[in-house]
């Protein structure tokens, strides 16, 4: 008897260890989970720490903040912030860059404000509308051109898709490409271009006056003079004129009837200048730019006859019915004369200045019917460079 209770004793006491054994084992499994929990949630809040310090780090940057450093440590300058509802910028957006469909912003460029006046002091601009194919051979004379005459001037350039100028940032032409696309010579997505260089302008509620140009064009007149001529013509300076020959009433489409009618079909220069008020009719249009597309195609071209046609079926009374771009078509063929450096004299400036014929301008007679001239070979420069201050005075 005292043998087995003795053994009981020592099975309850190995039985008790046992126990305080498991119970260690599993207080300790407890400590180790719990401070491993601990130590991932403070690596985790390290971790997060640090990418969010690097996604600040990477926005700053995108947003064009300067940043300085020191010997120990970086400061981060907040760069300024835009107001993109602000009165300023909706009146005078100066970032050209933009995501709009060519729908969105024929759209927007059409929004007219009913109300008369306006709730800022507006200075009436010239848009210049540069379209190009790339290079503009004449910058360096452009430059000269608009030099000290910032306030009364926005340029717009339609170039190939992903062209940028190679200027310097003081230039007038710096950052001024509009978002473009691609441009087929006497297709509708020549006129396409003119359209989406008159939308882009016409943003900015000070542009007054809208002048066509192109890489080869230049002006034979100072700043002020184009200004005031433009400014204060109570027309447009569209040329619009009744070809009977084949090139003209020739490329009219029959599917155009009733629409467009035979003897409403006007031919002119693709190189036009126009109030604010007719651009604003021509980025409008859906009716009569459906028609072009529809059946103007080669050898009708729309860049030739819509504007022309259009503005003689509704708006004529606005238009001087005369381009102010001088071009020689006296050698025939599908293109205008081109001249060389050879070519540019003193008398010659002149004589496109001054070539003895007369035009109206705000129903007086002038001899000043033309502002700028075209086409000018890029070798062409530096002898105009030479005569811009004593001929064209600027």
């Amino acid at each position: 008897m005292t043998k087995t209770r003795n053994r009981g004793d020592k099975d309850e006491t190995l039985e008790k260890h046992v126990g305080l054994l498991k119970l260690g084992q599993i207080l300790s499994f407890l400590v180790v989970f719990i401070a491993g929990m601990i130590s991932g949630l403070t690596s985790s809040t390290r971790i997060n720490n640090y990418f969010n310090s690097q996604t600040d780090l990477f926005i700053t940057k995108k947003t064009g903040s300067a940043i300085s450093t020191g010997y120990n440590c970086t400061v981060v300058k907040s760069c300024k912030k835009v107001d993109c509802l602000s009165m300023k910028t909706f009146i005078h957006p100066t970032n050209l860059t933009h995501r709009m469909s060519d729908e969105e912003i024929f759209w927007r460029a059409s929004l007219v404000p009913y109300k008369n006046g306006y709730p800022f002091h507006r200075r009436p601009k010239v848009a210049f509308l540069f379209l190009t194919r790339g290079l503009l051979p004449m910058l360096p004379l452009w430059e000269r051109f608009f030099r000290g005459h910032d306030k009364y001037f926005a340029i717009y350039v339609h170039a190939p898709p992903g062209y940028l100028l190679n200027v310097s940032s003081d230039s007038p032409f710096y950052r001024r490409e509009i978002p473009s696309q691609s441009v087929e010579w006497g297709t509708m997505s020549l006129f396409d271009a003119e359209r989406r260089l008159l939308a882009n302008a016409l943003l900015d509620f000070s542009n007054e006056r809208f002048v066509l140009l192109s890489e080869s064009c230049i002006p034979i007149y100072n700043f002020p003079t184009v200004y005031n001529y433009l400014i204060r013509s109570n027309h447009s300076f569209a040329d619009s004129y009744d070809d009977p020959t084949r090139y003209g009433r020739g490329r009219y489409s029959r599917k155009m009837f009733p629409d467009i009618k035979l003897p409403q079909w006007r031919k002119g220069s693709q190189w036009f200048e126009l109030q604010r008020t007719l651009a604003v009719y021509i980025v409008s249009d859906s009716k009569y730019y459906t028609i072009f597309k529809k059946y103007c195609k080669p050898a009708c071209y729309p860049d030739e006859h819509y504007i022309p046609t259009y503005l003689n079926m509704f708006h004529g009374q606005l238009n001087a019915n005369r381009t102010v771009t001088w071009v020689n078509w006296s050698m025939g063929g599908p293109h205008p004369a081109t001249y060389e450096g050879v070519n540019v004299t003193e008398g010659f400036i002149q004589s496109i200045r001054n070539n003895g014929t007369q035009c109206s301008y705000n129903s007086k007679m002038t001899s000043v019917c033309y502002l700028f001239a075209r086409k000018f070979d890029p070798s062409a420069l530096e002898p105009l460079l030479n005569l811009a201050s004593t001929v064209m005075e600027f």
